[in-house]
């Protein structure tokens, strides 16, 4: 933190609602408050608005919604459509000290009447840069740049320089992509009088492909990945990751650790590379990490309607089965899927099934069947406050090892589940609980033993 302290630190995020927001304008819109909130200082949200026919306010409020879901708070929003009268001020001035000029576009085919231009000094510009270092650029091939259609209809260069210098912001952290218009908008503060912002050109992000990631690469906007059950700690986390790295090996962080870790300085130069496989690995920590009662909020939602319609479901059974959920969960609508591939009946549903599926590989249906009894018997003698995937374990497992785990492992987790590939027989155990779980063993007995 070597900033001055003689100025409070505002950076901004200024997004054209022209579009749902997507993971760069999250990221860039993280890095901004993560620095501005370490300096003690704030983030403004201005929307840049000024291209009325593409810009929608459902898009604003698809960006508002998605920053506030990510839990970043900013000063606004403020919108550049309804500032014009600001800006026309500054075009004047600009008009009157001879920087700009009233433009005779008479000649052009197609286009306006008239423009206003700004006339430029063609000279060197240099700025040093938060991220790239020292940037010299000579400004004379930007030729006299449009920055008005009138003066009541700014352009972007324009309305940004005076945002910024009327909002009093500090520092310009921004994607890579717009380190080319720095140049023309240093020589319109220059021309204005006004005190340059510290620049920090973020770096690009791409998709797998090397490209420049985009709606081809799949998902892009945050409110898909919201859909997709990312949680916004996980998002946070992994947008933190996309062009940052700490000092350490750490790669699981809370915003909280976000704020003590981040700097500028381990900003890299180069792209990072967007991975869907990574974020999902990343919100996996954060679910893991989640306590009880916010994971059960979330499955309890998130649960569709069929299951909790199964003749078992309630509650308490599904608040002991969140292990299993949790342990096969990367994002939350890995629940839905499961649901809808028959993945979870089981634990709310007796399951039905033929004798000739029980036994392990080519052991004998009675044999099985007396294995069955066994763990039957041992679990019988555990009370209910017992009945946890620890001590269910710890009272067969010498037996299944002297026997054979497979035989005795596979068939108690097919009479559980009734399914060739479902959770271990301890944790299925624990959550359909003492009583459905002898019953469901008994059954297995008496199909193998013919009783039914």
């Amino acid at each position: 933190m070597s900033e001055s302290n003689t100025k409070e630190v505002v950076t901004r995020f200024p997004p054209s609602p022209t579009g749902n927001y997507h993971v760069g304008a999250a990221r860039s819109t993280l890095f901004n408050w993560l620095f501005a909130k370490q300096h003690a200082g704030r983030m403004v949200l201005r929307f840049e608005d000024t291209d009325i026919e593409r810009s929608k306010r459902e898009y604003a409020d698809n960006i508002k919604e998605g920053i506030e879901w990510l839990g970043i708070d900013y000063d606004g929003p403020y919108f550049q459509s309804e500032r014009t009268t600001i800006y026309r001020s500054y075009l004047e001035k600009l008009i009157k000290s001879g920087a700009a000029y009233v433009s005779d576009e008479s000649e052009n085919e197609g286009g306006r009447d008239e423009v206003i231009r700004f006339k430029n000094p063609n000279k060197t510009i240099e700025f040093v840069d938060k991220i790239r270092g020292t940037v010299s650029v000579d400004t004379t091939d930007l030729g006299d740049f449009v920055i008005a259609k009138s003066l009541d209809e700014p352009l972007y260069h324009l309305a940004v320089v005076v945002d910024d210098h009327e909002m009093g912001i500090t520092h310009v952290l921004r994607g890579e992509e717009h380190i080319a218009n720095t140049p023309r908008q240093l020589l319109l503060i220059e021309a204005l009088g006004i005190e340059r912002p510290v620049y920090a050109h973020i770096p690009l992000i791409l998709g797998a492909d090397g490209k420049k990631l985009s709606k081809r690469h799949g998902a892009t906007s945050l409110s898909e990945f919201r859909d997709l059950g990312v949680l916004p700690e996980g998002m946070v986390n992994y947008l933190a990751l996309l062009g940052w790295h700490p000092q350490d090996e750490q790669e699981i962080f809370t915003l909280k650790e976000l704020l003590a870790t981040f700097s500028l300085e381990r900003v890299q130069k180069g792209p990072a590379t967007f991975s869907l496989e990574k974020l999902r690995w990343v919100n996996r920590q954060h679910i893991l990490n989640m306590d009880e009662e916010a994971f059960y909020d979330h499955v309890r939602q998130i649960l569709p309607p069929d299951i909790k319609k199964l003749p078992q479901f309630d509650l308490k059974r599904l608040r002991r089965s969140l292990p299993i959920f949790r342990e096969r969960t990367e994002v939350l609508s890995d629940i839905v899927q499961m649901a809808e591939a028959g993945e979870l009946e089981f634990l709310f549903e007796a399951p039905n099934y033929s004798a000739d599926d029980i036994a392990w590989k080519e052991d004998d249906p009675q044999d099985t069947a007396g294995y069955l009894k066994e763990v039957l018997t041992r679990w019988e003698a555990l009370p209910t406050d017992d009945f946890t995937p620890e001590t269910l374990q710890e009272v067969v497992w010498d037996y299944a090892s002297e026997v054979g785990r497979g035989s005795v492992l596979w068939p108690t987790r097919f009479a559980l589940s009734g399914r060739q590939q479902s959770p271990g027989p301890f944790a299925i155990a624990a959550a359909v609980g003492r009583e459905e779980t002898l019953s469901r063993l008994e059954m297995a007995v008496k199909k193998l033993s013919n009783e039914n």
